[in-house]
C-alpha cells in the first residue's frame, strides 16, 4: 500500500483559533479537543485530506462541545510511534488500529474499553469484526471499515503463456510456472522485505496450509511446525525457479512501481481492491481479473477490520467515544468506504459496489481472517520476516529458517507473561 507523507488538516484548529482571536462566543471558545491519527485508508492524499477535513466539519457543527482535529500519519514504524507517544503518557485522544496491534496497547493499560459506544448497535456489525477488536471480552475499538485481499491476475500474461484457467491453488500455480517462464514472466508477486506486514505475505500462505503463527494458548508459537515449513518451501521452491521475482526482497507491497505492476509478473495473491484500480489504467481493465483467495489445504485470505481506539489517558474521553459514535453510524461508514474502496464493517450499511471488480472484493471477503491476536504479535512479526529473507537467499533451510525464529519469538514469550 501507498504510504503518504505527513499531512495535519488543520481546519479545525485554525476555525477555533480565529474564533477565540474575534471574540467568539463562550460556548465556541470552550470547547474540548479531540486528536485524531488517522492513516492512509483513503490511498490519494488530495482526497484524503478533503474527505478528513469535511469530516471535521461535520462533526464540529454536531457536536460543538468539541474541538475535532484529525492528523494523518503514515503507515511506516506506525507502531514505534504509538509506543513511544503511549509510554511517555502523550499520544492522541483516539487512533486507527488493527486487531494485531490492540492487545499489546490493552497489556500496557493504554486504551479504553469501548463496549458502550456500540451498545445500542452491536447487533448491526460483522460478528467478525467485534470479535477481532475485543480482548478478554471487552471491546477496545469501533470497526469503521473493513479490508479484505485477494489474487489478482494479468490476463495478458496469462495468455502469453496460455493459460487460460488463472491458478487458484498451490498445485495449479507450481503447474503455471513453467509455462510462464517460458513467457518470459514470473509467476506470484512477493513482498519480503522487513517491513511488510506478514498479513501480507507469509501468514496467509501459512494459514492456507492448515497451521497457525502462535500456539492455541499464545504462550510459544507455532510457524516453525510441519504447515510452516511447507508454506516456506513452497515460496522458496518459485523463488529458486525465478517463479517469484528477485525484487521481492525489496518489495514492500507498493502495486505500482514493483514487479506486479509493471507486468513483469502474472499474479499477486494479497491485492486489494484499491491495487486493482492502480492497474487497471496499466494493463488495461479487460486484463484485471479479480479471483478467489488461494487454495491448500484451507482457501484463506487475509483481511481485517480497521477500528477506532481511544487512549486510556485522554483528558476528553467523552469527546473521544462521541467521535467514535459518529464515524460508526451507516452514513459515515458508507462514505469512508466509497472514499477507500474499503467494505463495510456494518451488516446493514453495505458499501455499493461500483463496478464488477469491487462486487469480487466483496465476494471474497467470506474468506477472510483478521489474523491472530496476541500482545507480541508485531514483535514476533519483526523476528519471522528477517529469517525468511534467510531462506529465500540461500542462508539457512526453510526448517532452519523457521526454528531460528521460533526460539526467539518463544523466548520474547516467555518473558513476557
Amino acid at each position: 500500500m501507498k504510504i503518504n507523507r505527513l499531512v495535519v488538516p488543520l481546519t479545525a484548529f485554525a476555525a477555533s483559533a480565529a474564533l477565540t482571536a474575534c471574540g467568539g462566543s463562550a460556548e465556541e471558545s470552550s470547547a474540548k479537543p479531540v486528536t485524531v491519527w488517522m492513516y492512509p485508508v483513503i490511498a490519494d492524499e488530495k482526497a484524503a485530506t478533503a474527505y478528513w477535513t469535511q469530516v471535521e466539519k461535520d462533526f464540529e457543527a454536531a457536536n460543538t462541545d468539541v474541538d475535532l482535529k484529525i492528523e494523518q500519519q503514515p503507515w511506516a514504524n506506525r507502531d514505534q510511534k504509538l509506543a513511544t507517544a503511549f509510554s511517555g503518557g502523550k499520544g492522541p485522544d483516539v487512533l486507527l488500529l488493527g486487531p494485531d496491534q490492540i492487545p499489546q496497547f490493552v497489556k500496557t493499560g493504554s486504551l479504553e474499553p469501548i463496549d458502550k459506544v456500540l451498545e445500542a448497535d452491536k447487533s448491526k456489525f460483522l460478528p467478525g469484526a467485534l470479535s477481532a477488536l475485543t480482548v478478554d471480552g471487552k471491546l477496545y475499538g469501533a470497526p469503521i471499515y473493513h479490508t479484505v485481499t485477494t489474487t489478482l491476475y494479468n490476463k495478458k500474461l496469462l495468455d502469453k503463456a496460455g493459460i487460460t484457467k488463472p491458478p487458484e491453488t498451490w498445485d495449479e500455480i507450481k503447474a503455471a510456472a513453467p509455462k510462464l517462464k517460458q513467457a518470459g514472466v514470473a509467476t506470484l508477486d512477493y513482498s519480503a522485505s522487513p517491513e511488510t506486514s506478514l498479513n501480507l505475505s507469509f501468514y496467509p500462505l501459512l494459514w492456507q496450509a492448515g497451521g497457525s503463527v502462535f500456539a492455541e494458548d499464545g504462550k510459544k508459537v507455532a510457524f516453525n511446525q510441519a504447515p510452516g515449513v511447507e508454506a516456506l518451501t513452497f515460496i522458496k521452491g518459485l523463488y529458486d525457479a525465478g517463479a517469484i521475482p528477485k525484487s521481492s526482497l525489496t518489495n514492500a507491497n507498493v502495486v505500482a512501481d514493483q514487479a506486479l505492476g509493471k507486468q513483469q509478473v502474472a499474479m499477486g495473491f494479497t491485492n486489494t481492491l484499491i491495487d486493482a484500480k492502480t492497474v487497471n489504467a496499466s494493463w488495461g481493465a479487460a486484463n484485471v481479473v479479480v479471483g478467489v483467495p488461494l487454495e491448500n489445504k484451507k482457501r484463506v485470505g487475509f483481511g481485517l477490520p480497521g477500528g477506532l481506539a481511544v487512549n486510556a489517558g485522554s483528558k476528553n474521553i467523552e469527546g473521544a467515544e462521541k467521535f467514535l459514535t459518529f464515524m460508526t453510524q451507516p452514513k459515515q461508514v458508507i462514505s469512508l468506504g466509497t472514499a477507500s474502496n474499503y467494505l463495510s464493517p456494518r451488516t446493514d450499511a453495505p458499501v455499493p459496489a461500483s463496478d464488477d471488480q469491487a462486487k469480487k472484493f466483496e465476494e471474497a471477503l467470506q474468506y477472510a481472517f483478521h489474523g491472530e491476536v496476541n500482545p507480541a504479535a508485531r514483535q514476533v512479526m519483526a523476528l519471522l520476516a528477517v529469517e525468511i529473507q534467510a531462506a529465500l537467499t540461500g542462508k539457512k533451510t526453510p526448517q532452519q529458517a523457521l526454528d531460528a525464529a521460533a526460539k526467539q519469538a518463544d523466548e520474547l514469550l516467555s518473558r513476557q507473561r
